[in-house]
């Protein structure tokens, strides 16, 4: 299975060479971008500003810093690789905190931890981690970018993921909310709250809207039209307390059991 990285984590004086491989999939479904008058594909060409539109090939194309209008100091792998200390070539654990300390609005992307070696050394850190229920936080370069990291232990397993550094993260826009609930409003929404709750089952949700594309690309070989679908009507209160009350009612209905969508059997394309 390919890895992102190869490297090692690091905790005192203890290394445990590892690689990460991501946990997530792409299951996006490909379109190609057509020109709608000739239904012919249109592509991207990489080409020299100053070369009359000269394509350029991907071996060729390096990174530039512009200091001044129209200068550039020049970067390849070999300079950005002069930079790294063994420090920054390492996932060096930085201190352990506990999981919940860290807002998920943090998070960025997560990976498998995979040992190469030092297994032993892997089993203790991933037994007192998960024991202890703590979480530790590392920085390293990954590419040309320091990242900042969070590793974990669940069932087992070592999980990673990279975090956002706070600069990264914007402010929210959203204006201070001056509205009081009062306290029978409060109540009934702490009711529909009640209603609603459960585990959070991650098999029990499904891409719907994806099996609907693959249903449309199905009857578009096939020369029919897409239908589009007839939606219930939604009642609309304008009362807030009126509003609490019959959501109430609907998450205390017992919940019908969702079927299955049926497959499809469309051969895709990748973009």
């Amino acid at each position: 299975m390919a890895y992102s990285y190869k490297g090692s984590i690091s905790f005192g004086l203890v290394y445990i060479p590892v690689t990460l491989h991501k946990s997530i999939k792409s299951n996006d479904i490909g379109f190609n971008m057509i020109d709608k008058k000739t239904n012919s594909r249109v592509q991207y060409k990489k080409t020299c500003v100053e070369c009359g539109g000269r394509e350029v090939r991907q071996e060729d194309i390096v990174k530039g810093f512009e200091y001044e209008d129209g200068k550039y100091v020049i970067f390849d792998d070999k300079d950005f690789e002069k930079l790294k200390s063994k420090k920054d070539k390492n996932i060096t654990i930085e201190k352990f905190v506990e999981l919940a300390e860290v807002d998920p609005l943090y998070f960025e992307t997560p990976y498998y931890v995979v040992p190469t070696g030092a297994e032993k050394a892997f089993a203790v850190l991933l037994k007192a981690m998960e024991e202890e229920g703590k979480a530790a936080i590392a920085k390293t370069v990954l590419g040309t970018k320091e990242t900042l990291i969070l590793i974990r232990a669940k069932d087992g397993q070592m999980l990673l993921n990279t975090l956002f550094f706070e600069e990264e993260v914007t402010k929210n826009p959203a204006k201070e909310i001056t509205e009081k609930p009062n306290a029978a409003e409060l109540k009934m929404a702490k009711a529909i709250i009640e209603g609603m709750s459960g585990k959070f089952v991650p098999s029990e949700y499904k891409d719907e809207y994806r099996q609907k594309v693959q249903e449309a690309i199905e009857r578009k070989i096939s020369g029919k039209q897409i239908v589009a679908p007839k939606d219930s009507k939604t009642a609309t209160v304008s009362n807030l307390m009126d509003a609490l009350t019959k959501s109430l009612e609907l998450a205390q209905k017992p919940k019908t059991k969702k079927t299955a969508p049926k497959k499809t059997t469309s051969k895709k394309k990748e973009a």
